[in-house]
């Protein structure tokens, strides 16, 4: 499998990069997981510098599980600073483990930050890491979900 994006060692990364992904880790101990046992943290930070995470929150109708990154979006929006975020961070670990690999966004996360960075009008980058940091890959949104549909296709200016 090819890799997308860029790997990273994150004594590398910018001061920013290091607050943001610092700042999803902390959220991890918010996890409300009782099914999955996977934490996963997520945190965004907004042109003017604030930092606002999310983390996954389950439910026993599996559908209305809500993930991190989501939850991070869903509280960016509520303090207005739905459009004007740059960048987001993804990390997770499991309940007796350590993740090896990066945790990157599922499917409908994808399309949720992809409709943030044309809000936003920057193409966000994505940063994923696992457990420790010691694998980390920056990618951006359009790479992750390329030939995205979005609020643009349906003629609207967001």
């Amino acid at each position: 499998m090819s890799m997308v994006g860029k790997e990273v060692k994150y004594e590398n990364l910018s001061d920013f990069y290091k607050n943001i992904l610092q700042a999803a880790l902390k959220a991890l101990d918010n996890s409300y997981n009782p099914y999955s046992h996977f934490f996963v943290g997520s945190a965004l930070l907004a042109f003017n510098g604030k930092i606002v995470t999310g983390t996954n929150c389950e439910n026993a109708a599996y559908g209305s599980t809500i993930c991190a990154e989501r939850a991070a979006i869903l509280s960016a929006n509520t303090l207005g600073l739905g459009s004007s975020i740059m960048t987001i961070a993804i990390i997770g670990k499991g309940k007796d483990f350590d993740v090896e690999d990066i945790v990157a966004p599922c499917g409908a996360c994808r399309q949720m930050l992809s409709e943030l960075s044309q809000r936003s009008g920057i193409d966000l980058d994505v940063i994923m890491s696992n457990t420790k940091m010691t694998k980390v890959v920056i990618a951006k949104i359009s790479e992750l979900l390329p030939l995205a549909f979005g609020p643009k296709d349906l003629g609207i200016e967001v």
